[in-house]
This record gives C-alpha cells, sequence and structure tokens, in this order.
C-alpha cells in the first residue's frame, strides 16, 4: 500500500480510537469527533475509555494536522471539520443504537455522512464500520454522500465496508489482532479497502464479495451469540425450578468436544444486545417476521427482572424483610473490567430491586459516576461502602470483585446472589 493515502477516521469512541491509533503507524491520519471535550482529553495523551494505553496513545499523537503536510504517519485528534478536508479516505465509525422502541436509530450515521459530505473529493473513498443492517450503507448513507457533495457514486467517490470487531475491555484480542472482513462498492474499491486494512492488521482480512455480504456478516455475528445467550438464559431459568445448579450442568455437558460454552448472564452493551434488532428490522420491511432472533431478544432483554425477583425470593427465604431493605450491587458497566456503560443491562437489575422498595447502593470501581449519572440518572460510587447491606448481588464480574470479602459487608443473615457465577461462596445464582 503506498504512503499517499490520507486518512480521517470519523468518531473516536471504543472503535475509532483503536483504529486511528493502529492506521496512524503507518499514515498520516486525523482524528475527528464532535466532543470537544473528548478532543482535548486525547490532545494530552489520555484515553478515558482505557482502549487504548496512554504511551501508546502518545507515541502516534501529533500537535499539527499531517493532512496538510508532508507527514508519512501520525494521529492529530480535532472538532474542526476544516482538519479533514484533505483527507481522501473516510472511516466512519460512529455508534448505531436503537431508540426506546427498540428501533434502528441510524441519526449518528446520517449526521457522520453528512460531515463527510461537506469535504468529500473526486477520487475519495468512504468506508463504514458501523454495525448496520444489510444493505443501509448503500441505500441510506451514500444518498446522504450524494445529496451534500453533489458527486456521484461509483464516479466520482467510492464506499468500502468494513465493519468494527472490537471487543471493549479485552486487551489480548486488540484491533489488529482481529481478523478483519472489508468490503467495496466495486471490485477494484474492494481490493483497495482491503490492501489498506491487510497493511495493519496482522491477523488479516477477508474480502467479502459486496457490501451487503459484509454487512451481514457483521449482524448476523452478534445475533448468533444473542440467541445462544437466550438459550443458556431459558435453562437457567428451568434448572432454578428444578433446583439444579446451572453451571455444574454447563460445565458438565462442556466436556463434549463441540459443545458450545455460553454462560446465563446480562446481554446488554453496543453489539450482542442490539445488533439482532437492526437484521429483524430490515427482514420485517421485506415481510418477513423472524421468531427466533425476536425471541432470543425479549429473552434476553427480560433478564435484569428475572434477577431482581430471584434475589428478592432469596431474601423472603432467609426472612429478610423486603420493604426498605438495602441492597449492595456491584457492578453497573456492561461487562467486566470495562468502563462501558452503554446499554447496560445492569440498569435493568437496579430498577426491578427498586420496584420491590429495596434500596440500592451501586459500586463500580470501573465506571464514570457522572456519565452513569447522565446516562440512567443513577448514582453510583467507586468506593465500597463501609456499611452493612442486607443483601449483596455481584451484576459484573469486574476483577476487584472476586477479592473482597463480601461477608464483611453482609448483616447477619443477608443474602449474597451472584449473577456471573465467578464467586466462590453465595447463597444463589442464576
Amino acid at each position: 500500500m503506498e504512503k499517499q493515502y490520507k486518512i480521517a477516521v470519523i468518531g473516536l469512541g471504543y472503535v475509532g480510537l483503536p483504529l486511528a491509533r493502529l492506521f496512524a503507524t503507518q499514515y498520516p491520519v486525523v482524528g475527528f469527533d464532535i466532543n470537544k471535550k473528548r478532543i482535548e482529553e486525547l490532545n494530552t495523551g489520555v484515553d478515558s475509555t482505557l482502549e487504548v494505553e496512554n504511551e501508546i496513545l502518545k507515541s502516534v499523537l501529533l500537535q499539527d494536522n499531517p493532512l496538510s503536510s508532508d507527514t508519512e504517519k501520525g494521529l492529530y485528534c480535532s472538532y474542526d471539520i476544516n482538519n479533514i478536508q484533505d483527507a481522501n479516505i473516510y472511516v466512519i465509525t460512529v455508534p448505531t443504537p436503537v431508540d426506546k422502541n427498540n428501533r434502528p436509530d441510524l441519526t449518528p450515521l446520517y449526521k457522520a455522512s453528512e460531515t463527510v459530505g461537506k469535504v468529500l473529493s473526486k477520487g475519495d473513498i468512504v468506508i463504514y464500520e458501523s454495525t448496520v443492517y444489510p444493505g443501509a450503507t448503500e441505500e441510506e448513507c451514500i444518498p446522504v454522500l450524494e445529496k451534500v457533495s453533489g458527486l456521484k457514486f461509483n464516479e466520482d467517490f467510492f464506499a468500502g465496508y468494513s465493519p468494527e470487531r472490537i471487543n471493549p475491555g479485552d486487551k489480548e484480542h486488540t484491533v489488529e489482532k482481529i481478523l478483519k472482513v472489508t468490503s467495496g462498492s466495486t471490485p477494484e474499491i474492494g481490493e483497495k479497502v482491503d490492501q489498506l486494512y491487510k497493511s495493519v492488521i496482522i491477523a488479516g482480512t477477508h474480502l467479502a464479495p459486496t457490501i451487503k455480504v459484509a454487512e451481514a456478516a457483521k449482524v448476523i455475528e452478534n445475533s448468533q451469540r444473542d440467541i445462544n445467550i437466550a438459550f443458556v438464559n431459558e435453562l437457567a431459568k428451568i434448572f432454578n425450578i428444578l433446583d439444579i445448579d446451572t453451571h455444574a450442568v454447563l460445565e458438565a455437558a462442556g466436556t463434549k468436544w463441540n459443545f458450545l460454552p455460553f454462560k446465563p448472564g446480562l446481554v446488554g452493551g453496543h453489539c450482542i444486545g442490539v445488533d439482532p434488532y437492526y437484521l429483524a428490522q430490515k427482514a420485517q420491511e421485506n415481510g418477513y417476521h423472524p421468531e427466533i432472533i425476536l425471541a432470543g431478544r425479549r429473552l434476553n432483554d427480560s433478564m435484569g427482572q428475572y434477577v431482581a425477583s430471584q434475589l428478592v425470593k432469596t431474601m423472603i427465604k432467609r426472612k429478610v424483610a423486603i420493604n426498605g431493605a438495602r441492597v449492595l450491587n456491584l457492578g453497573i458497566t456492561f461487562k467486566e473490567n470495562c468502563p462501558d456503560v452503554r446499554n447496560t443491562k445492569a440498569v435493568d437489575v437496579i430498577h426491578g430491586l427498586e420496584d420491590y422498595a429495596l434500596n440500592v447502593t451501586t459500586f463500580d470501581p470501573w465506571a464514570n459516576p457522572e456519565e452513569v449519572k447522565h446516562e440512567y440518572n443513577l448514582n453510583v460510587v467507586n468506593e465500597i461502602p463501609d456499611e452493612k447491606f442486607d443483601a449483596v448481588i455481584l451484576t459484573v464480574a469486574h476483577q476487584e470483585f472476586t477479592n473482597i470479602d463480601l461477608k464483611n459487608y453482609l448483616k447477619e443473615g443477608g443474602v449474597i446472589y451472584d449473577v456471573k457465577g465467578v464467586l466462590k461462596e453465595c447463597d444463589s445464582k442464576l
């Protein structure tokens, strides 16, 4: 891959920043984000998402825009659109959430496409990484680029799609170590996009024949995981009724070589808990009602309330007074050892417990209290309270929690409930 490529990465969150940092080891890159506070933070060499270590980030940071100079590589972060106008590769990595009715919300993609459209030039390539339903790139995003830029798709500018596979908090499977699916709007552009990623992704690439194939591959990856987790969640409900240890059952079944090692739990985050709705929406628009996908979603979305009810039942059996009882909830991020609170289902557990008139205190050493307050109007503390509670529930398996003697925080007769199945001693678990 020749060095003439100048890259702008649009969106510097959990996906965009690691990718921009990686590209910056080989190419001149501008990372663009509309969040001024985020840009100012990154320019000091600090990543609050913890996806890129500060020293690694500082090693590629530049003080000046490399796209408007002869600088061969490095990363410059900016919220000024003028700083990306000299790019010829635009990579869009903005979130793709669902609304309160679980319908795909493409607003961030539309706005990012408008931003790129304002600076798009002839010969440029726009690559989307955001998770979408099959067809969204060409049916929803490209028309925005054409309208704003006044350029013609596949004549004046081109597109690619390479779905992100970032696993927040995972320091082993970092972006360069995860095989990348690529695609392009023409066979020639597909090859160019593939070679671009291949130049930085040491795990290699897989060039899909079309953009739609690449889009579909992404949504079924996470839909498959969602359905499998829904299956073991249903098993957990059945085995709880039968008074059988679900984790012991899964351990026994896992001795067979082809048994899939999924575990029950809360399914949140920006991928597994969201992507199936994108595929379902597209299927329904085309006259097909996806039964298995939506059944899995319904079951997984119900687990927060189920967990809350199971804790309350355990407390009742232990003769703990429910009304006004105090509960210590351990964890509010969507997964362990990660500060990401997007679409976390721990919130459903908290609300479920509050519905039973329980007073919940949430301790999470990873979460940002301001972000939690803003997103969910809930309070969270980063230090464990020196108090006694009627119950302790572990909803997120942060490494710090396994080193705490939880009995020191329990009143006599109190209950420990383990959602994740990681505690050595507990009174009940999912």
